[in-house]
């Protein structure tokens, strides 16, 4: 009697098909870079620059950085008008890096005409992307309040993609947020006596 070798059974049919993800709807983003580390205004810049690739309109609104030069500002002026940038603070709030010269008064002033600004830039619809710089920080000095980055948050367009950015998110807005990153150091030239570098970190 001869022995008879069934075919194997094919394992194609059997193999579950691998189905892609079904497009969710688009949605503007409320995205926050906080974290004690380098690199929070350096992402928003590089996803402005982004965006305005992709022909979106942009503004950038910075709240605690004065009026010293740095190459981010000179560069996104060659962007223009696809990306705008605002420059509206008088420098930093801290006490060992505050210039004595500018009174909290005036840096509340300055905050506060930002905010204004920007609440009414964000409403106007004009935008897909824009960026409050160190807002953050300027809620950490009291010069803004979280509940009113929060409701900002709430009622902007539902297309606008929001960044926020700075050092200390408050716990209400990393949970309204859709994308959070902390940047932590591990290692900084500045812990080794060098400087801040041009074109590294201004």
């Amino acid at each position: 009697m001869t022995d008879t070798v069934a075919p194997a059974a094919s394992t194609t049919a059997t193999q579950p098909t691998e189905e892609r993800p079904k497009p969710r709807l688009k949605k503007g983003l409320v995205i926050v870079n906080t974290g004690n580390g380098k690199g929070k205004t350096t992402a928003a810049v590089g996803l402005a620059v982004r965006a305005a690739g992709n022909k979106m309109r942009v503004l950038i609104v910075q709240f605690i950085k004065g009026k010293w030069k740095t190459g981010e500002q000179e560069s996104l002026k060659r962007l223009a008008p696809e990306i705008e940038l605002v420059r509206m603070g008088k420098g930093f709030t801290i006490d060992r890096l505050r210039d004595k010269r500018v009174s909290m008064d005036d840096h509340e002033a300055a905050a506060r005409a930002a905010w204004d600004f920007a609440v009414e830039r964000v409403k106007s619809g004009e935008y897909a992307v824009v960026v409050l710089d160190e807002i953050l920080g300027t809620v950490k000095a009291g010069l803004v309040s979280v509940d009113e980055l929060l409701d900002l948050v709430r009622s902007k367009p539902s297309k606008l993609h929001l960044v926020l950015t700075g050092r200390n998110a408050p716990p209400a807005l990393v949970e309204a947020a859709d994308l959070v990153t902390e940047m932590n150091p591990v290692k900084h030239p500045y812990a080794a006596g060098i400087m801040a570098q041009r074109g590294v970190e201004f």
